[in-house]
């Protein structure tokens, strides 16, 4: 079975238009979720919880999609 993991983070921006933290060393990690349903849930709780900052953003990553297990393994994946 494949597991579709999911990275829920988030922080401060330095423009509410793009994507760009204001202080990498700041980030939020919420978590890393087996399935999108739980990764969304918490996502949507922190979410609401910044509502008021307009500055702050939570996002979810799709871990699962950063890896094909049909691809060889790449020269980093090897040293390990």
């Amino acid at each position: 079975m494949t597991q579709r993991l999911h990275l829920v983070f988030g922080g401060e921006l330095v423009d509410p238009g793009k994507s760009a933290f204001r202080d990498v060393e700041a980030i939020d990690i919420v978590g890393i979720f087996p399935d999108y349903a739980s990764a969304y849930d918490a996502w949507k709780s922190k979410a609401q919880a910044t509502v008021d900052d307009a500055h702050t953003r939570y996002f979810i990553a799709h871990l699962h999609r950063l890896r094909d297990e049909e691809k060889a393994a790449s020269p980093t994946e090897e040293l390990g």
